[in-house]
């Protein structure tokens, strides 16, 4: 292998390293640093990016150096803001050259270990999980709960998610196999003392440090235990059924108790690891819940057919990377050095190497291994369940993280600096609208006050003047209407007078005629629109129009988490592990929910809708009734007023009520008297309905919906 260093003429500043905003016009140019055309080999390799300092920022593959490397320089603004901060913040960049992808693969994998580079993704626990534990380099092994780095020659079974039901489990399994429990210190003294611990008294240790057993015996017992809970447990259970049934032949009945006992715990411990596969199979599960800023990983251990541990990590996105990227990422850092690879991996991706990872991971265990997306049966539906799981620990992560005070003072003062506010937008309305293809147009706004969700503030609005898809009318619709209610009940409590003097106490929050809070009394230090430029002009427009010029407001764009100010040419851009970021992508995302969930609801109740909603008189029991009677509209439509009036609960004027209804007032001919006296009705009962429906309309004008508690 070569190694080619190239030393920048000049050096370049790290920029975005701190909290505060960058614009795009600030950035520096990589060309200082750029390799001379043509020194840069085609042959697969590791490269490094280094900052002004040596430090190592950035450790990457590729297949070929010259392709990947020369694509970091080609268009600075067409990168993705991410890969813009760490080309920056660079000053050189140098290269290895290997052989084959395999060899690049573990050397990445020692360099990102080695280095610890700031702008590669690094899988952190979201806490510390447990091991059940064998030590089998000891004369006399040991069963124990192990956290931290693992040892070499010690048997590893997890990890589980509590400690406590590593113990659960252990004492279950000590009647069998009375295996030592005990720490050096203990085993020392009571060998020493020449007597058993409360544990050896009671049955649950062979007693080694006494001598009751011999180190082979007790290894046999130990080597039984792992033997038990890596998934061979049929033959165990079956033994002990064999020797209960002969000590009750033998009329040794305190004997096949015990022995009855022993089974009925090994049951119960097998209970607390549900079977889900074939015995036969070993396999790691894995799935991802992502979004812009982080992803969160979830780990299934299958062996033998029975889950048997789980664990999570989360990870910051400091790089553009695809869910493939974060698989193979995964894969390195987690079974790089590890000697417990099964003989298959699921993953909901595969790497963009996927044979030189198949060939690595086979190279680490000694043996095949299996690497594939599962696409039916039990496998792809446990990996959704793993993936379920890996959305609730991101979501867990980020609502632990939004709660926390100090972290939500510090992402209102990073706002503050960024837009340039007078003061921390300790109020924060946020909107979104949503639609499918133009049709049931709605718009949410999310409030977030002291930077928590304050969901008694939700609210939601049907879009009216609007028709079709055009967001940006959307919002200046939305925002119109919010801030037109807000002068109005200003005026009407005779605050527009002290607006801006807190000591006239403008802006109370409850109505005095009726003692509740008034909806739209407060108003927000920032307004915060999804959506780029046309979006967040269309919002400060509206303001405009209205004379509302205190409130600031501001754009998110989703694809690049961009902050757009209106008349700005260039976006904010906060760092991407700042916490103002977090705070407005959380709020973001809670308007885009509020918005969906609302947006389904209309659309659910569009579809549902039927002819037979119009019929005056007719309650949801009496047409259901119909409905299973006659099994369709179109059925009840083609029948006789006679015939409807054989649905229980419908008499005959009912039922001529109702096909006069369905048939625009006319009912089929049963004779001159009938049918015209059942149309007259019919009419009559229409009208009366047309009636109904439009004092309805007219109450609904408004349209502004209160939003929910969710």
């Amino acid at each position: 292998m070569g190694e080619i260093s190239i030393t920048p003429g000049q050096d370049v500043r790290a920029r975005r390293v701190s909290v505060a905003p960058t614009r795009l016009q600030d950035v520096a140019d990589p060309a200082t640093y750029r390799p001379a055309p043509g020194s840069i080999p085609e042959s697969p390799g590791v490269y490094r990016f280094r900052d002004e300092h040596g430090r190592v920022i950035y450790v990457g593959k590729a297949k070929s150096l010259r392709s990947r490397l020369n694509s970091y320089f080609a268009d600075f603004s067409a990168l993705h803001p991410r890969t813009q901060t760490m080309v920056q913040t660079a000053a050189r960049v140098d290269w290895t050259v290997v052989g084959t992808e395999v060899e690049a693969l573990q050397l990445e994998y020692s360099w990102i270990k080695e280095f610890d580079p700031r702008f590669n993704v690094r899988y952190r626990d979201d806490k510390s999980y447990p091991y059940l534990a064998v030590t089998l380099n000891e004369e006399f092994p040991r069963v124990m709960v192990m956290r931290g780095a693992k040892r070499k020659g010690v048997r590893y079974f997890g990890p589980y998610s509590h400690a406590w039901a590593i113990r659960e489990t252990v004492d279950q399994l000590l009647r069998v196999f009375p295996v030592r429990t005990c720490s050096a210190g203990v085993f020392k003294r009571q060998h020493q003392l020449d007597r058993p611990c409360l544990l050896g008294y009671i049955g649950k240790c062979s007693a080694p440090c006494v001598g009751r057993v011999s180190p082979d015996e007790h290894r046999l017992l130990a080597e039984d235990f792992c033997d038990f809970m890596a998934g061979n447990t049929g033959r165990f259970i079956k033994r002990l059924e064999r020797d209960m049934r002969e000590a009750a032949a033998s009329q040794a009945y305190e004997r096949a108790a015990r022995l009855r006992d022993d089974i009925r715990a090994l049951e119960r411990a097998l209970e607390k690891q549900a079977v889900v596969l074939a015995d036969t199979t070993d396999c790691d599960m894995i799935a991802f819940a992502e979004d812009e800023l982080e992803a969160a990983v979830q780990v299934f251990y299958v062996r033998g057919g029975r889950i048997r541990g789980q664990r999570g990590w989360v990870v910051d996105k400091v790089e553009e990377v695809t869910t493939a990227d974060l698989v193979e990422n995964f894969l390195i850092q987690t079974y790089g050095e590890s000697e417990s690879v099964p003989r298959e991996v699921l993953v909901p991706a595969l790497p963009p190497d996927a044979d030189a990872m198949t060939e690595l991971l086979a190279e680490q265990r000694g043996g095949p291994v299996h690497l594939r997306v599962p696409q039916r049966g039990d496998k792809k539906t446990l990996l959704e369940t793993v993936a379920r799981n890996a959305h609730e620990a991101l979501k867990q992560h980020k609502t632990r993280r939004a709660s926390d005070l100090t972290t939500r003072s510090r992402a209102l003062q990073e706002l503050q600096e960024a837009l340039e506010l007078d003061e921390a937008p300790l109020r924060i309305e946020c909107y979104d609208v949503s639609n499918l293809q133009g049709t049931n147009v709605v718009a949410s706004m999310v409030v977030f006050e002291d930077g928590l969700a304050r969901k008694s503030e939700y609210r939601r609005f049907t879009i009216k003047a609007v028709e079709g898809q055009d967001d940006v009318r959307s919002i200046h619709e939305v925002i119109t209407r919010r801030f037109r209610r807000y002068l109005a009940e200003s005026e009407k409590m005779g605050e527009l007078d002290t607006l801006g003097d807190p000591e006239e106490g403008a802006h109370q929050p409850i109505d005095p005629e009726t003692g509740k809070p008034r909806k739209f009394a407060y108003p927000p230090q920032l307004v915060l629109v999804d959506g780029g430029p046309p979006q967040v002009a269309a919002a400060q427009r509206a303001l405009d129009e209205l004379g509302v010029d205190d409130i600031a407001v501001c754009g998110i764009a989703k694809r690049l988490e961009e902050l757009w100010l209106p008349g700005e040419d260039d976006p904010v851009i906060l760092p991407r592990n700042s916490e103002g970021m977090f705070l407005v992508q959380r709020v973001r995302d809670e308007a885009h929910r509020f918005a969906i969930t609302f947006h389904r609801q209309r659309r659910s109740k569009a579809m549902t809708v039927s002819e037979l909603d119009s019929v005056p008189g007719l309650g949801p029991s009496r047409r259901a009734a119909l409905l299973k009677h006659f099994g369709s509209v179109k059925r009840l439509k083609e029948a006789t007023p006679e015939q409807v009036a054989e649905v229980p609960g419908i008499g005959p004027r009912s039922a001529e009520g109702i096909v006069a209804a369905l048939h625009g007032g006319s009912v089929p001919a049963r004779g001159a008297g009938g049918g015209d006296a059942g149309g007259d009705r019919g009419a009559a009962a229409d009208g009366a309905a047309q009636g109904r429906n439009g004092a309805g309309g007219g109450r609904k004008a408004d349209g502004e919906h209160g939003g929910k508690r969710t």
